[in-house]
């Protein structure tokens, strides 16, 4: 387990985990294939509920159901190693964005950028929105009529066929240069106000990516899926423990300021 997590986190070999350990490299890779799995697999952690795990999109969406938790959506690219000349789908995974060779990956997060799943990998080159149609995420929102989500413009499409539960950036006036100044200036703090509502999944994925493989990863691509979905889970754990910063109460202040 202690070998699992180094390797996670700070991405060095097995043969240097061998050396710190003094077995074979041989030994960690085994240990490090009969671990991973098992913490892939635990899903994800429900703040202030020890006892629940997220495993599906089903999962996630009843409990945000239940709870009245507004669903934050984004997903992240991952640059992996350039598949060989020649190899039948080599294209799939050259990002339009980054331009690299990069795997996608979505996330979903809640109001305090805690991840509640981490899922649908595709190749760099599917759309945003094209990967969680085909996981499945548009049955869910009919399933639950009640959920909401924030997410970006890259979701307009999702947006569009569910109004009322899913936000999407307010759209762009058309001669915005000549449109009137108020025109302008609602549509920037509108915007404003969407992103800042939104921005709490960037934060949760902005932590996957202190673990050294998701920095850039450097193994098989087909076990990408595995290890993120490993560390997400880890880093979900680690943040359903925060507890949130409250205001002190008008009596507290009223005392702070009478002793001074």
């Amino acid at each position: 387990m202690l070998a699992t997590l180094v390797h996670l986190r700070t991405g060095l070999t097995h043969a240097a985990l061998g050396v710190i350990d003094e077995v074979g490299s041989s030994t960690i890779g085994r240990a490090i294939s009969e671990v991973r799995p098992l913490l892939a697999a635990r899903g994800f952690a429900v703040p202030d509920r020890p006892d629940i795990r997220l495993r599906t999109l089903e999962d996630v969406f009843a409990y945000a159901d239940a709870e009245g938790v507004t669903l934050r959506i984004d997903s992240m690219e991952t640059q992996v190693p350039r598949p060989k000349a020649g190899r039948p789908g080599r294209r799939a995974f050259i990002s339009g964005k980054r331009k690299q060779n990069t795997i996608k990956t979505t996330t979903i997060s809640d109001h305090q950028g805690r991840t509640l799943w981490s899922g649908a990998e595709r190749p760099g080159r599917m759309h945003d929105q094209t990967a969680v149609r085909t996981e499945g995420l548009t049955e869910q929102f009919r399933q639950y009529p009640q959920v909401k989500a924030e997410v970006d413009e890259a979701y307009r499409g999702l947006a569009n066929d569910f109004p009322g539960q899913i936000s999407a950036p307010p759209r762009k006036p058309k001669d915005i240069g000549s449109a009137p100044l108020t025109e302008r200036y609602g549509w920037r703090e509108m915007r404003r106000r969407q992103s800042s509502r939104r921005i709490c999944v960037e934060h949760a994925y902005a932590e996957h990516r202190q673990w050294r493989p998701l920095q850039r990863y450097t193994g098989r691509r087909e076990d990408h899926g595995e290890v993120h979905r490993t560390i997400a889970g880890l880093v979900s754990d680690r943040a359903s423990q925060r507890t949130t910063r409250h205001k002190p109460s008008t009596e507290l202040v009223h005392v702070r300021a009478t002793a001074c």
